[in-house]
This record gives structure tokens, sequence and C-alpha cells, in this order.
């Protein structure tokens, strides 16, 4: 089975906007860090970026996604708005989450995007959740999951592509191997380094794709969404990509070498894709010029809305707080 992508002047563009919206936003972020305006823990997802753009274009907004503490880049892709972004990440009451999760729990029910989930491996069992309420309730609904290759070591990975296979639910299951599990290297944590392979163990069609490169993680995708609509079960992508900053801010990076980045660097899915449509005369100069303007201009409207937001009233901070709330009735 196989889908084919309509590779005309529009739809390059679009995967090149998107790839940039996230390289520029997340560069704004680290700067805003910098700054003190974002607290907590900041993890980016530069160089990844192909595999957000490719598979989202697959997607249709009946789907749903499942992302990870790393997930910026699924939630712009995903088409929640850079403003709501942006304010949550500076903890104002206008953010998609009301300014309470921050970074790493982005959440908007109405582009059906869940998560933003800091437990490693913590989305895969709440996918399956979600697939199967979707099968009974929102038949040909496809549930996206996105986690990193540190994910495989978690019972959660190997019971989910189980029950997953076996009750044949609709998951696409997107794994960003971007090599290192925070500071260990897949070769040191791991046996097995395909990790399609680990799928395909679970009898589930399984396939490795270059993560650099957002046209055919974009075919990928769509094979695997058409498979999946078309009531064959869950399908396992393996996407080969890398990060070029640390884990996260707080990263020293001291478990790999400076070459080792460059030499990824030359990979980047931005600059491949721009060089490819220019030799191919699918872009001007002009058009990336505009493209860039357009973007920059979204990330500064987005830091203007984020820094005009309103912090959440001391007398409502006690909403969705339950525990405190329980253990006072008991005690009393």
């Amino acid at each position: 089975m196989s889908e084919k992508i309509h590779l005309d002047r529009h739809h390059l563009h679009s995967l090149y906007r998107q790839m940039l919206r996230i390289r520029r936003f997340e560069a704004k972020c680290v700067e805003l860090y910098q700054e003190q305006k974002i607290r907590g823990f900041l993890h980016l997802y530069d160089g990844e970026e192909a595999v957000a753009a490719g598979v989202m274009a697959a997607l249709e907004s009946r789907d749903a996604v499942v992302a990870t503490y790393r997930e910026h880049g699924q939630a712009l892709a995903r088409g929640v708005p850079m403003n709501t972004i942006m304010a949550e990440m500076l903890g104002k009451a206008e953010g998609c989450c009301g300014g309470r999760g921050g970074s790493m729990h982005l959440f908007d029910r109405a582009y059906r995007f869940f998560g933003g989930n800091a437990i490693v491996g913590g989305g895969l069992p709440m996918a399956a959740g979600i697939a199967m309420a979707d099968r009974r309730l929102r038949p040909g609904a496809v549930t996206a999951c996105f986690f990193g290759e540190g994910a495989v070591g978690e019972g959660s990975f190997h019971e989910t592509l189980n029950m997953a296979e076996l009750w044949r639910l609709p998951v696409l299951f997107v794994c960003e191997n971007n090599l290192y599990a925070m500071g260990v290297a897949l070769k040191e944590s791991e046996v097995e380094t395909d990790i399609w392979r680990k799928a395909s163990a679970y009898r589930m069609p399984s396939e490795q794709v270059n993560g650099m490169d957002p046209v055919l993680m974009e075919a990928a995708a769509r094979r695997a969404v058409a498979h999946i609509r078309n009531g064959g079960g869950p399908y396992f992508i393996e996407a080969r990509t890398y990060r070029f900053r640390a884990h996260s801010m707080f990263d020293t990076q001291a478990y790999r070498n400076r070459s080792e980045i460059e030499d990824w660097k030359h990979l980047d899915p931005i600059e491949r894709l721009r060089s490819w449509m220019q030799a191919n005369h699918q872009i001007t100069e002009a058009e990336l010029e505009y493209i860039a303007k357009q973007v920059d201009t979204e990330v500064c409207d987005a830091v203007a809305f984020a820094e005009a937001g309103t912090l959440e009233p001391l007398d409502a901070l006690e909403r969705f707080v339950l525990m405190e709330r329980v253990v006072q009735e008991e005690a009393s």
C-alpha cells in the first residue's frame, strides 16, 4: 500500500514554513529563558522539525496527538496557535493550559492535542486509551503518539505495543530516535538499536525513516495512516533524527562532542529543503524572504501577546488542586 504526496510548490513551501516556525519560535524561547521570562525546564526541538512537519501533514482534524515534554514542534505543526503556546511558556492565563502547564505540558482540546507529557513513556498507554475510545466514538480517527527512543526501555512501551496490536487499535507510533536518551547514547543502553525491530516483534507493521527529511516523513506517515484507517491496526515509524541543542537548558552535553553535532548540522532539514527547492526552481529568493518575514512577524506577535497577558489571580490558585481538600476533609 502506498500513498503519494503532491509535491507542488505550495505544499513544499508549507513544509518549509512549518519547520521554520518551529525553529524560530524556539530560538526566541531561548532568549526569553535567558531573560528568566520562561521558567522551569525547556527542552528544544532544533534539528527534529521534519518529523513533526511531515507527520502532521498526514493527519486530519479528527485525529488525536499525544506528545512528550519536547512537544513545541508537534503543537505548532498541529495548528495550536503560537500566541497561546507562547503565553503558556510564560505562565500566563491566556496560555493553552491557563499558564499551569508550561513548556512540558502543552495541551489544547480544540486541536485534539493531548500533551505534553513529562513522564518518559507516559504518553503510550494514554494514546492506546484515546484510540480505543475513538474507535467507538470517532470511527476512522487515528491517534499519533510521539515519544523518544529512551521510552523503549520502559514497560509501558512493550505493554502498549502488545495491547495495540492485539486489539488492533488505530495508533500511529512515532519514535523520534535522536540517539540520546538525555545523556546516554542508544548503543550504550540497548542491544538492538534499530527500534523498529522491537515493534515488528509484536507483529506490527514497522519501518525506519530518515527523520531529517520532511518529505520522506510525510510519505511514511501517509502510508501508516492509510493502513490504520483501512482497519489494518497500529503502525510503527522509527524516525532517525538528531537534536542540535542540549537535552534541556541545564544540560552540559558532556556525553557528545562538538564534531558530531556539526556533522549532523550538515543534514539540517530546513536548510536541505531550502537548497533542494532552490536547485529545482521551486522557490525564489523573494518567496524565501517573504516566508521568513511572515514567520518572524508571527513570533514577534506571539511574544507581545504573551508579555501582555495576565497572571492567574492568587485567589484562583487552588482551582484544580484536589489533594489538599481531600486531606483536609479526611482530617476533619
